[in-house]
């Protein structure tokens, strides 16, 4: 997500005998080896429930791994309005909601990252620290000439970065102070983060490509363009990754070649695919569906 502005522009996103019978069987095998690869490199969605209709305007799904549950923060109206209609919802693994308002006082939460007992979100222009035990908000960090906060990763160490899509900045909470960590790109409309070893990966909704930020000279290497409005991004543990795109459409990307390839397309339904979560032990993917106020899971293939 991002500000109005860029809102606008993403509310614009899938063959004699013995010889014969050994050429027939070659060529089967031969076959079969295909398809199997090109299966390992697009793999198809099989819809397995969706949630009710509660979860007023579902922006970001996260796995809660230690709970076994589905935390989905409902920014409940405009994706700007302070509000306080916000909430974080707890759903489990078979779509029930369990807990519709787990987190309240909340604005417009969006992009959320748990390290230790500690739930991280975006609030617009602050951060909030969310107790995991009970749920209430322990900390706010207002970050300066912020417009539009957006997605959060956190690293090993549990320093969280947050992205602004409106001032094209990552900022970082590193003990317990806020600072800007990125600013200053050809990519706009920073959006999705995943923190892995080899580089922090973005998602941009303005510019539409993916890349890899190096973590020593934080040069931006894109990697993929022409992914609609970049929202969500995750790993299938496998080295491979699983974008989303605001507007409608989740593409899936090799992390050798770095093809992409369409696997949901909801554009023509009007909905919308936001901040994605995938569960790679379950091969689960866990789409928010926005302004139709509901998460959708499906089974991953190959």
């Amino acid at each position: 997500m991002k500000k109005l502005t860029i809102l606008s522009m993403i509310s614009f996103l899938i063959m004699s005998s013995c010889s014969q019978q050994k050429e027939s069987s070659e060529d089967q095998s031969s076959n079969e080896t295909a398809e199997i690869e090109i299966e390992s490199t697009t793999p198809s969605l099989t819809k397995l429930w969706e949630t009710d209709t509660l979860l007023l305007t579902a922006e970001s799904v996260l796995y809660d791994e230690e709970n076994e549950i589905l935390l989905v923060a409902c920014i409940n109206g405009t994706p700007l309005d302070k509000d306080g209609n916000g909430f974080i919802a707890q759903v489990d693994l078979e779509g029930n909601i369990i807990n519709e308002k787990w987190v309240t006082d909340l604005d417009a939460p969006k992009g959320m990252g748990i390290y230790g007992d500690k739930l991280y979100t975006t609030n617009i222009t602050q951060l909030a620290e969310i107790d995991m035990a009970s749920g209430e908000v322990t900390n706010r960090w207002e970050v300066e000439g912020s417009g539009f906060l957006n997605d959060i990763t956190i690293d090993n160490d549990g320093v969280v970065f947050f992205t602004d899509s409106q001032t094209n900045k990552i900022h970082v909470l590193k003990d317990g102070v806020v600072s800007t960590w990125l600013e200053g790109s050809e990519i706009t409309g920073f959006n999705g983060l995943l923190a892995e070893d080899g580089g922090l990966m973005l998602a941009s909704m303005g510019s539409s490509n993916f890349a890899q930020i190096n973590w020593d000279t934080k040069a931006i290497d894109i990697k993929t363009d022409s992914i609609g409005a970049g929202d969500g991004v995750a790993t299938d543990g496998n080295g491979n990754y699983i974008v989303s795109s605001w507007a409608g459409e989740v593409f899936y990307i090799d992390g050798n070649t770095w093809e992409k390839s369409s696997i949901l397309s909801t554009q023509a339904d009007k909905i919308q695919s936001a901040d994605i979560t995938y569960i790679p032990e379950n091969k689960l993917l866990l789409v928010p569906t926005f302004f139709k106020n509901s998460v959708v899971a499906y089974q991953l293939k190959f």
